[in-house]
């Protein structure tokens, strides 16, 4: 088990030491902090500074322990000046600081001795707020919707589906009970940890003006009729965290494995929530979690699961989320609301898992997922920038169109969260409305790009590509040339000919070779390097661009990323 897991442990129990501290990360360790000259003060702050671009904004102080990992701990006069010192180096960074916890450390001494964990928050001087990305997974009536909407509108669920109903786009989704479209919804935190939701707040832009955090829910479909616009919504909408949502009353059933193998093809970190748990008796829980153990730690997950049962397991989980193969799981029920508050601190301390700084820097690429007409504005594109910056006014390329070429635009306005701004950076969600492109010019799948674009040597416009492909499953006698199935990358979503494969004729479940794809309807903006799913049927299949092909779709002249064959 990750050693940092022995942090805080249960009353009564000794924990001598933590891992040593690293160099890389948000996690400082700090013996004390006694009344600091002005150059060591200053030195402190820059200190505070590093870590919070290594959390995005968000550090994580363990006060009382040596650089070596050992609690030695401070009795309560050194601690309070401690936490006054750290106080103001957040002060002075324009940050916030609230305690996590604090613990009293046990020697063969009489004196009380205490080690505390301080989280400090620092919103970048450009935005708003922080922001989170959360996919909502599982099978159908695991509960997933019902749980988003107890955590946004701030109410328990009576039994019968009420808190689930502002989150339905669709008659038919009232009628059913079932999320068949994409949704989102969000949920603010403060720097205390409060939570910020309809119950307080009547509109979204109050909930951003209130939050120094915001999670953005993307409820996704359960149903394996809806199993195209759920691997959509993973690969186009390109989330930082993954909540797998299980029944406790029926267990890993239906679509929950597809769905968690999904995350771990795109590299998603996931963790779990046991939800209706107020349906089932103890020994009906421990089933599922029994369940849930097997599969995480299978050799395709290789994940250690751990049951939240307390406010140290939460900050334990958080601290080590997305950096080790820790998979928290937790055991709540949207009718009484048992353990919820361990699932919003969790959010409130986890990180974001990409970095972004590098990819500002970067020429401009915004992948297109929506597109709307608005009235007395024209078209409107909904996404993500994944490369570079975008401002009011940038003239942009458009494409690719089906001659694979790109069509001159321009940005006339921005918004995230329908409030209007004047730009936005690498890894975050807006729309953007475009002047000088027609409706049908435009669709999902295509990309913003700058003018610059043609300086690029890794990413392009193409029919047709190859990617070093895993089948994970296949009925029949196997995947020839001819097959055609849906392919996902990024946010293009279309279906592609399976033109010749290099290593095999025939290719088995469980055998990786290299397959080259054809589009069928028009070209796609590919990039070396990204992640591709296909299926058609019960096929599945993963892997990763590694060769891409001019429009005219000779193999002369290939892009090639020099991956070994195998």
């Amino acid at each position: 088990m990750d050693p940092l897991l022995e942090l805080f442990g249960e009353e009564g129990e000794r924990r001598d030491s933590l891992p040593p501290e690293v160099e890389e990360g948000n996690i400082e360790y700090k013996l004390k902090l006694l009344n600091p000259s002005s150059s060591r003060f200053e030195h402190l702050v820059t200190q505070m500074k590093w870590r919070l671009q290594e959390g995005r904004g968000e550090a994580i102080y363990e006060i009382g322990v040596a650089d070596c990992g050992a609690l030695t701990g401070l009795n309560e006069e050194e601690l309070k000046m401690s936490l006054d010192t750290l106080s103001q180096m957040a002060k002075r960074l324009g940050a916030s600081m609230v305690v996590l916890r604090k613990q009293e450390v046990t020697f063969k001494t009489s004196k009380k001795l205490w080690v505390a964990e301080v989280l400090v928050r620092k919103v970048p001087d450009d935005q708003q707020f922080l922001d989170i990305r959360l996919a909502v997974l599982g099978n159908m009536e695991a509960g997933k919707s019902t749980l988003l909407g107890v955590l946004t509108q701030g109410e328990l669920d009576n039994g019968r589906g009420k808190a689930r109903l502002n989150l339905f786009r669709h008659l038919h989704e009232i009628q059913s009970g079932r999320t068949s479209s994409i949704s989102h919804e969000i949920m603010g935190l403060t720097s205390e940890g409060q939570v910020v939701n309809y119950s307080t707040h009547s509109s979204a832009e109050e909930i951003c003006e209130a939050s120094a955090k915001l999670i953005t829910f993307i409820d996704l479909a359960g149903h394996h009729k809806y199993l195209k616009t759920t691997v959509f919504g993973l690969t186009a909408r390109r989330p930082d965290l993954a909540m797998l949502v299980v029944g406790a009353n029926s267990g890993v059933v239906g679509t929950t494995c597809e769905h968690l193998g999904f995350c771990l093809a795109l590299k998603v970190p996931t963790f779990v929530v046991v939800s209706k748990t107020d349906l089932c008796t103890p020994d009906q829980i421990r089933v599922v979690e029994r369940q849930l153990h097997d599969i995480l730690s299978s050799p395709g997950c290789n994940k250690i699961s751990m049951i939240v049962k307390s406010d140290r397991d939460v900050y334990n989980a958080a601290q080590r989320f997305g950096e080790s193969n820790i998979c928290p799981i937790f055991l709540i029920s949207s009718i009484t609301g048992e353990n919820l508050d361990y699932l919003t601190k969790f959010l409130n301390t986890v990180p974001k898992q990409h970095y972004r700084e590098q990819l500002e820097q970067q020429l401009t690429e915004f992948q297109v997922d929506e597109i709307y007409m608005v009235p007395e504005v024209g078209v409107v594109a909904g996404g993500i920038l994944t490369r570079g910056v975008i401002r009011e006014g940038d003239s942009l390329l458009v494409g690719p169109i089906e001659a694979g070429t790109f069509s001159n635009s321009q940005i006339t306005s921005i918004h995230r969260y329908r409030s209007p701004c004047r730009l936005i950076k690498a890894g975050q969600a807006a729309t953007v409305a475009i002047k000088g492109v027609e409706r049908p010019a435009i669709r999902k799948g295509t990309v913003l790009l700058s003018p610059l674009f043609r300086q690029v040597k890794d990413a392009m416009s193409c029919w047709k590509f190859v990617a070093n492909v895993f089948l994970l499953n296949h009925t029949g006698s196997g995947l020839r040339k001819g097959f055609q199935a849906t392919v996902y990358i990024a946010s293009a979503m279309q279906t592609a000919t399976v033109e010749y494969i290099e290593e095999e004729e025939c290719l088995q479940t469980g055998q990786k070779a290299h397959i080259h794809f054809q589009f069928m309807k028009y070209p796609e903006f590919l990039r070396l390097g990204w992640k591709i799913l296909f299926h058609d049927g019960k096929t599945r299949g993963m892997g990763e661009v590694t060769r891409l092909f001019k429009p005219d779709g000779m193999r002369k002249d290939p892009i090639s990323s020099n991956l070994p064959n195998r």
